[in-house]
């Protein structure tokens, strides 16, 4: 199958200029230019495009795009996580329009409005919009399907090992330890490779990006809501520095 560059803009909704646009940029390229200099697009233009338009819609700049395309070179897992979150979100939206419908009900029919339904669906994650807002919609939507996906069992043992590297940080911490020293260094291998397991993550199943691993320390000393998982200021000062001189060690 091929299609001009016509017919792509028609069927999705964008124009020539954008999709020429792409090409210059190199996001994505035709898969032929023909003699009169019309571009043509084949099969694997066109997945490549329906990621193009995924990714945008989650939020993502061309540039962000750009990095998650050449990052995620397995294009069916990568089509496979979005599927999941499509349709997770279409099950909430579903839910949510039925809840709406119920409230509409109720009111024209002068019934009683029954709480623990009016807000079926409305029950993300506290920090859906803060993540989306640092990391982009991609980073939160990956991240969420793969906590959908794990059983309770594996939820405890995640948060269990949360808590003891939190625990493990603070009793470093309260000890005196150097960040720089084998025993934080350490820590901080841990906390890396903790970080590393998380899709959406920057580095996912490879290594940190030392960008965000840097960035992310800061943010633990900078917000009291991180600082508290490490004794307040004074420990996650401890566990930022430590981050800092490992990051620079390794990333």
């Amino acid at each position: 199958m091929e299609a001009s560059i016509q017919e792509v803009a028609r069927l999705t909704g964008t124009t020539s200029r954008t999709l020429r646009h792409y090409d210059q940029i190199g996001l994505l390229e035709p898969s032929r230019v023909g003699e009169n200099g019309y571009r043509w697009y084949d099969e694997d233009a066109l997945v490549r495009l329906q990621r193009i338009l995924l990714l945008r819609d989650l939020g993502l700049g061309l540039t962000d795009i750009g990095r998650v395309l050449a990052r995620e070179q397995d294009e069916t897992a990568a089509l496979r996580r979005h599927l999941a979150w499509l349709r997770d979100e279409q099950r909430r939206l579903a839910r949510q329009a039925a809840s709406v419908e119920r409230t509409l009900t109720a009111r024209q029919e002068g019934e009683p409005i029954m709480a623990d339904e009016m807000f079926d669906g409305f029950d993300h994650t506290q920090y859906k919009d803060e993540v989306e807002q640092r990391w982009g919609k991609d980073a939160y939507a990956q991240g969420d399907t793969w906590w959908r996906g794990l059983s309770d069992q594996q939820k405890r043992e995640f948060q269990e090992e949360a808590a003891q590297l939190g625990r493990d940080w603070g009793a470093a911490a309260e000890a005196g330890v150097d960040p720089v020293s084998d025993e934080a260094q350490e820590l901080a291998r841990r906390h890396v490779a903790w970080l590393g397991g998380i899709p959406g993550t920057p580095g996912h199943g490879t290594a940190p990006v030392r960008e965000y691993v840097v960035g992310l320390a800061d943010m633990y000393v900078a917000d009291p809501r991180f600082a508290k998982n490490y004794g307040g200021e004074q420990g996650a000062t401890f566990v930022r520095d430590a981050l800092h001189e490992y990051a620079a060690r390794h990333l």
